[in-house]
């Protein structure tokens, strides 16, 4: 066993084969400098407040990061979405003090404080995969998203728990341990980037980022009653970023509101072509350079053709399912009484099961992507370089219903002729696709995220979920909340419910007009109960160093087994 640091947040990692991590959600705190209070809150702000707290002068940027790390100190212990902190935030904080007060205010992130799931590589912070085996994997360069998002001014304030290695939807992690729903804490927070989506929901952030291979922008964006973008294929570089597959994976950005996104996407989006991901090197012309918050309130939702994919739905009736049958049907008829002409999908190709049985590439995939990225000039430390040593050891988590696909993958490649055939099989599909919208003379499509509530902590997998149509496609889509299910003694204002608006390729920014009309129109974003306060403000020396909370993993997810 390697031992490790994840430096990023100062987080000495204990591992003997028998130590026992008794870490807790625990943060040291930084001593106080002064007692002067931020007088800039946090709570459910978004771009637009943070530049304007600058520009009117009534907060600092030091004081809107550190009110930001006020909520983290305060709700994480509860959620445990925060893997590691930047310890670089408040120095980049001061910097951009210096230029403001030098009359510089350029940037469409200026001071925004945002979190990164921890699979994109950011100078100055481990990149783990909150896998305890990657804990000293440490990255030279920013992956260009990062680099974008710096350029622009934004402050990276932490990373996120993810589900370990981002493989399934359940968001725990060897290192990171569960994160928990912050709706109802008897769940989990969709993945598997579940630690952006709990903490964009708490507000530790104006918003953060994700990855989605099959569902993992839009299942946490559906869990936390957010929306998220997982653009056409090639319109974001995917470079330094920990992958799963060349075919699936896609990044993006997850948000409170639609606004925030489609700046998000922007800036994202200016990387460009790069070289170092070559589906970026097939987007048209055309397509690049453009601004996603131009045109989000043009026109409105009159006389949209929305396709309803029928198939897509579990309407057999239970405490589990009801709640998303309701808000659907509801959602449905608001749609209708705003002029849009819902056309039923009956075709049986829309069918979320047997697609992923027959199509998802992710096994063929894994270990070369893996090995690709291990081996990369521009990572250093204690680490392992290759896919089999990061699943030699003990130092690792794969829930029992993951067992099959690891094992596979070991050996499974690009050269079996299973992989041809499900690739032969997307290809069928995207034209069954094309065809559906050109028959139907559609604008877009609608589906529930996920077919059933998110699932509780300790499930044997995400069940459910509708996110393998954009997956394999590479196909737009953009998640929008829907409603919540009733309240509960678990669940103060209900679980989250979201729905999936897919187009064609390069339709995102109509698919973000929809949203932004949808989401105008009908508002349904609500902070978490636990979190709806103030917490206490104060000004930080440094930035803290944190503990994520090992000791909440459920024992049914047992740590280095690959067989039951």
């Amino acid at each position: 066993m390697m031992p490790s640091v994840l430096s990023a947040a100062g987080l000495l990692r204990l591992r003997a084969s028998a130590t026992v991590w008794i870490l807790g959600a625990l943060f040291l705190q930084a001593p106080l400098i002064n007692a002067k209070a931020s007088s800039f809150d946090p709570l459910e702000s978004n771009v637009g407040s943070v530049r304007a707290a600058l520009i009117n002068k009534s907060a600092t940027c030091r004081d809107v990061v550190s009110s930001f790390l006020d909520r983290i100190e305060a709700f994480n212990p509860t959620i445990n979405a925060i893997v590691s902190l930047n310890p670089d935030a408040l120095s980049a904080a001061d910097e951009l003090d210096r230029g403001l007060a030098a009359g510089n205010s350029s940037g469409r992130l200026l001071c925004v404080p945002i979190v990164l799931k921890d699979n994109y590589d950011a100078i100055g912070m481990n990149t783990t995969g909150s896998c305890a085996a990657l804990a000293g994997n440490r990255p030279s360069i920013d992956s260009p998203s990062v680099e974008a998002f710096k350029k622009e001014g934004a402050i990276i304030i932490g990373k996120t728990n993810l589900h370990e290695m981002a493989l399934e939807g359940l968001s725990v992690s060897s290192l990171g341990g569960q994160t928990v729903n912050p709706y109802d804490q008897t769940r989990t927070p969709g993945g598997s980037s579940g630690g952006t989506g709990a903490a964009i929901a708490t507000s530790f952030a104006v918003f953060g980022t994700g990855t989605d291979t099959v569902n993992s922008l839009r299942s946490p964006a559906s869990a936390n009653n957010l929306v998220s973008v997982r653009p056409t294929r090639g319109l974001l570089s995917r470079a330094g970023i920990l992958p799963i597959s060349f075919t699936q994976d896609n990044i993006g950005p997850i948000a409170r509101n639609i606004q925030d996104l489609a700046v998000a996407l922007t800036v994202m989006a200016s990387v460009g072509a790069d070289e170092a991901d070559n589906a970026t090197l097939l987007v048209p012309p055309k397509y690049r350079g453009i601004d996603y918050t131009k045109g989000l309130n043009d026109g409105s939702l009159k006389g949209l053709r929305i396709g309803l994919l029928d198939g897509f739905w579990n309407r057999t009736a239970s405490n589990e399912t009801t709640p998303v049958i309701d808000a659907l049907a509801s959602t449905i008829d608001f749609l209708k009484s705003q002029g849009v002409v819902i056309v039923k999908i009956t075709d049986s190709v829309y069918n979320a099961t047997d697609m992923t049985t027959r199509l998802d590439v992710q096994r063929y995939e894994f270990k070369e992507s893996l090995n690709n990225y291990l081996s990369s000039p521009s990572l250093s430390g204690d680490r392992p370089t290759t896919w089999d040593q990061v699943y030699g050891n003990k130092d690792f988590l794969v829930i029992p219903a993951q067992y099959g696909f690891v094992n596979d993958s070991k050996t499974w490649s690009t050269a079996n002729s299973s992989y041809a055939t499900a690739k032969k099989g997307i290809d069928d599909l995207k034209r069954s696709v094309n065809k559906t919208f050109a028959s139907h003379k559609l604008d877009a499509v609608i589906y529930p995220e996920q077919k059933n509530l998110v699932v509780k902590i300790g499930s044997s997998t995400q069940a459910g979920r509708n996110g393998i149509l954009a997956a394999v496609t590479g196909y737009p889509v953009v998640t929008v909340p829907v409603g919540f299910s009733q309240p509960s003694q678990d669940a103060s204002i209900g679980v989250p419910i979201g729905m999936e608006i897919l187009g064609l390729p390069f339709s995102d920014s109509k698919l973000l007009n929809i949203a932004n009309h949808f989401t105008r129109l009908r508002p349904l974003r609500k902070t978490p109960t636990f979190a709806n306060s103030a917490a206490r403000m104060g000004s930080y020396g440094s930035v803290p160093s944190m503990h994520p909370n090992t000791s909440n993993i459920p024992k049914v997810y047992p740590s280095g087994v690959l067989h039951s």
